[in-house]
């Protein structure tokens, strides 16, 4: 447990069902704390590895923080605005609000008032930052590049998550649904793997109890064109950098995505993407000179199975795109450089007076 008087920023995380938000304060916390931010987390469904300060910290935000005059609550969903207003406006604590804004739809009008009360606005893409009506700075996401790297061994790579290492494999990572497009990456590969008998495909991920019926229809689907040994569905797993570095090609197929991690994932590991056109991965992927993958549009079977095939049957043109995400994804996309850049938005309220 941290003490209140040292921390100068509270990341709270209201909701304990691990989601894509939850992942982003696990990933960027240590690195922000590395940069000598004093955050600290509150709330649930957190590892206790993390700074934290409890619920009875909070009568205590009247005093000011050691060496500050004042804090920062950095809120990530509107439940977690909600109460930093009332705290700020109400009860008249020492707090600056600032909100990062993923989604990529028109707010409802509850959500515009509690963002338009906000001190500073983060939209994690500029397709994001389209839908907000205050003004914001778009910092997107990073990798963890001391996870996320390349293979110095392709084939040991394979080996040691027990796939053949005389294969090419293609990857699908993420959970098993419709709305993460699994369906579209199976029926992709059902088309592709037949003609093509030295790749095998993954689906590593797993479907809830709400969309087992749904992961159960796709085996069978598997089954039926003979493919129940070259197209595997290997679960969920923590050392998921081990399973990015196996791959030679990897497919982000979502119909819908907020923002989308992993394809920048699959470039820090060196490995070429096809990608629909949803969530921010249209600003991760550079096409044309210095490829790092193809976009397609959402939902279009044809034109996935076409870019998969592109690199599939082209060796060079996949190293080549390899080699582009790896140094995209260091020089552009590092979270030390998020961490960095959401630190400057931290330094400019923690240094106001008012």
């Amino acid at each position: 447990m941290e003490d209140i008087s040292d921390v100068e920023i509270i990341a709270p995380n209201f909701k304990r069902r691990l989601s894509g938000v939850t992942s982003t304060i696990i990933q960027l916390i240590p690195v922000q704390r590395a940069l000598g931010q004093k955050v600290a987390t509150l709330g649930p469904g957190l590892p206790e590895s993390l700074p934290h300060i409890g619920y009875l910290s909070l009568f205590r935000l009247w005093r000011r923080p050691n060496h500050r005059a004042l804090r920062v609550w950095h809120a990530r969903r509107n439940i977690e605005m909600l109460p930093a207003i009332f705290m700020r406006d109400i009860l008249r604590m020492k707090l600056k609000i600032v909100f990062t804004s993923a989604s990529q739809r028109k707010h409802s009008g509850w959500t515009k008032f509690l963002v338009s009360r906000m001190d500073a606005v983060i939209a994690t893409s500029n397709r994001t930052a389209a839908y907000l009506e205050v003004p914001s700075t778009t910092i997107m996401h990073g990798i963890d590049t001391q996870r996320f790297f390349p293979a110095a061994d392709k084939a040991a790579a394979k080996t040691a998550v027990s796939l053949p290492a005389d294969r090419k494999i293609a990857g699908c990572f993420g959970r098993v649904r419709h709305q993460k497009g699994t369906d579209l990456f199976v029926d992709s590969m059902i088309g592709l793997l037949p003609q093509r008998p030295d790749w095998i495909a993954i689906v590593a991920g797993r479907a809830t109890p709400a969309h087992q019926a749904f992961e159960t229809e796709l085996k069978e689907k598997v089954k039926a064109a003979g493919l129940g040994e070259r197209i595997l569905f290997v679960g969920e797993h923590t050392n998921i950098p081990d399973w990015y570095r196996a791959l030679d090609l990897f497919i982000a197929p979502q119909r819908w995505e907020g923002f989308g991690l992993t394809p920048l994932e699959a470039m820090a590991t060196q490995v070429p993407v096809v990608a629909t056109d949803v969530g921010a991965f249209s600003e991760l992927l550079a096409t044309g000179k210095d490829e790092t993958g193809i976009l397609i549009p959402a939902g279009s079977l044809a034109e996935m199975t076409e870019a998969a095939a592109l690199f599939m049957d082209d060796p060079e043109r996949t190293k080549h795109a390899g080699a582009h995400g790896l140094s995209r994804a260091i020089t552009s996309f590092s979270i030390e450089r998020e961490a960095t850049t959401i630190g400057e938005i931290y330094e400019k309220l923690l240094s106001s007076a008012n």
